[in-house]
């Protein structure tokens, strides 16, 4: 038991790893791939609508040599889902388009309170006051660390409480997919993975002039450019297969608080790589997010623990009730084969 407690944490350590590294890198090319001081391929549409087309590709591929088998999920399902994960990464990019940086930054903190309050309207999840307490305590130091100016519109803010709630429901969509047909992270991606990329490369340019005014075919594609257009693409393949794995191991709420780790390593890259400017405000609210995360973790422990230790109270409790129930039993039959021959 303790050997298979060991295992599972190396691989939920493993996920989270690999979701932290990939999202990462994910960043830091496409920041060298779309700004003017890089390769200016400002498409991130169609760019997402290539990141999921090398998904769905890598998907095929493993259903075809078996690594992976395909289980049924309704068609509708799948459309539904791949709806909700559009328009999320529509309203991100609209969201920041319209809004300055600080208001972007305050509507994807909301997301964890909104996941929470989903989770509860949707499946009934309640939180502790320790949970509560350090989801509060990220919160603000992700808040110190990133956000400045603020400023917003009111198409802006439309655009923003349409991207926080989809991807909000994504997140918890996909936790409770993976639980309702039993599929794995991998086999439920490279399902979606072609619905999303289809509908992604055909409505992308059309979103990404709508941004930028710059039309694709306009863009002279260079050899640098190219290769970190397949970079972004690779790591997009690690991101997705890893956010699934997250979500599937732990719950859209977890995925939320610890995913803002990846906000203080872009952040601390940022200033090491691009010479970012890393002020004692940003390393305060990064002190204060971190600090938060540990207490979170404790907090989803305790919780654990306090439940199994229910469950332990609870198992021996029926079992000595169902021994009763038996012995009773087997009396109330004797009872009966005696009054039988009495009566005869």
């Amino acid at each position: 038991m303790e050997e298979k407690k060991t295992s599972s944490a190396v691989s939920d350590m493993g996920a989270w790893a690999m979701n932290v590294v990939s999202s990462v890198g994910l960043i830091m090319a496409n920041k060298q791939l779309m700004s003017p001081n890089g390769y200016a391929f400002v498409f991130a549409t169609t760019l997402t609508g290539f990141h999921f087309s090398m998904t769905a590709l890598i998907g095929l591929v493993s259903n075809a040599t078996g690594y992976s088998t395909k289980k049924h999920v309704p068609l509708w399902e799948l459309l539904w889902f791949s709806i909700v994960a559009n328009t999320s990464i529509t309203g991100m990019n609209l969201s920041l388009m319209l809004n300055s940086v600080g208001f972007y930054q305050i509507s994807k903190l909301s997301m964890i309170p909104v996941v929470c309050i989903m989770e509860w309207i949707l499946h009934g999840k309640q939180y502790s006051s320790k949970v509560k307490m350090a989801v509060v305590v990220v919160v603000v130091g992700v808040g110190v660390c990133t956000v400045t100016d603020v400023k917003v519109n009111a198409q802006g803010f439309i655009c923003a409480c349409v991207a926080v709630l989809s991807t909000s429901l994504q997140q918890i969509t996909i936790g409770s997919l993976q639980k309702k047909y039993s599929i794995g992270s991998f086999e439920l991606l490279s399902q979606t993975a072609p619905i999303q990329a289809l509908s992604l490369l055909l409505l992308g340019p059309f979103i990404d002039y709508y941004l930028t005014g710059n039309l694709l075919p306009s863009y002279k594609l260079a050899s640098a450019a190219l290769f970190f257009i397949l970079l972004s693409c690779s790591l997009a393949v690690f991101c997705n297969i890893s956010q699934y794995l997250c979500i599937g191991r732990f719950s859209a709420t977890s995925f939320q608080v610890l995913g803002h780790m990846k906000t203080v390593c872009v952040l601390m890259l940022g200033w090491i790589l691009f010479d970012s400017e890393l002020t004692l405000k940003n390393i305060l609210g990064m002190a204060i997010a971190v600090l938060g995360m540990v207490v979170y973790s404790w907090a989803v422990e305790e919780d654990k623990k306090k439940l199994q230790t229910q469950e332990s109270k609870v198992v021996p409790y029926l079992k000595d009730n169902s021994e009763e129930d038996v012995k009773l039993l087997k009396q109330q039959a004797v009872e009966d084969v005696e009054l039988g021959k009495s009566q005869g």
